[in-house]
């Protein structure tokens, strides 16, 4: 099953990272996949990739991404057959005060610029633990740096829209930003960050 940004990141359950190195390199699309798998794109105007981090070890702080795209294949009774796909705008960060946006789409941070997308790509889905729960694993690009991680995934539902089927995903995983290069501002600011996604996706 291919799922960004967030879903960047923010784009729930706490998620596995495993520092090894995986491979690198942006995608553009799900790969096609038996007929018994349903093919969905997600919705950005229902969906939300957010961010959530420590600050001054006392309050979390809250962002998220305004642009992002996804597409996956699903099919409940073949896990295994699933493809996730997930892409998210780096300079689309959003906390609601523009210099703080500015600074964190500088070098100190997500290097905008340099590192435009975030992507998730799954390697594997499979059934998870309770009603409506998957495990996935794929490889995340944070900042140029991509590593294999592994999160609770669950299906919140399937319903009707405008246009036809649509369903409902939910999940978030933490990460640790230094593994990614992320390194300003560790007095003040949280290594780990929660990565909390919100998906509606319709029938393709």
């Amino acid at each position: 099953m291919r799922l960004t940004s967030l879903l960047l990141f923010s784009l729930f359950a706490w998620g596995t990272l495993d520092l090894a190195t995986a491979p690198t390199g942006p995608v553009s699309r799900a790969a096609s996949n038996p007929a018994a798998a349903a093919s969905y794109t997600v919705d950005p105007t229902h969906s939300n990739v957010l961010w959530k981090v420590k600050h001054n070890n006392a309050s979390y702080f809250y962002g998220r991404f305004a642009k992002f795209s996804g597409s996956f294949t699903f099919d409940e009774k073949k896990p295994g057959d699933c493809e996730v796909l997930m892409e998210v705008d780096a300079a689309s960060v959003d906390t609601r005060t523009s210099m703080l946006d500015k600074h964190l789409r500088s070098p100190d941070f997500f290097d905008a610029v340099q590192f435009p997308t975030l992507i998730f790509e799954s390697t594997d889905v499979a059934k998870g633990k309770g009603k409506n729960m998957y495990s996935v694993t794929g490889r995340l690009t944070v900042h140029g740096v991509t590593k294999p991680i592994t999160f609770d995934l669950e299906h919140t539902g399937d319903g009707k829209g405008r246009d036809g089927p649509v369903i409902g995903f939910h999940t978030s995983f933490t990460i640790d930003r230094t593994k990614f290069g992320m390194n300003y501002g560790l007095g003040g600011i949280g290594k780990k960050v929660e990565i909390i996604i919100s998906v509606e996706a319709s029938q393709d």
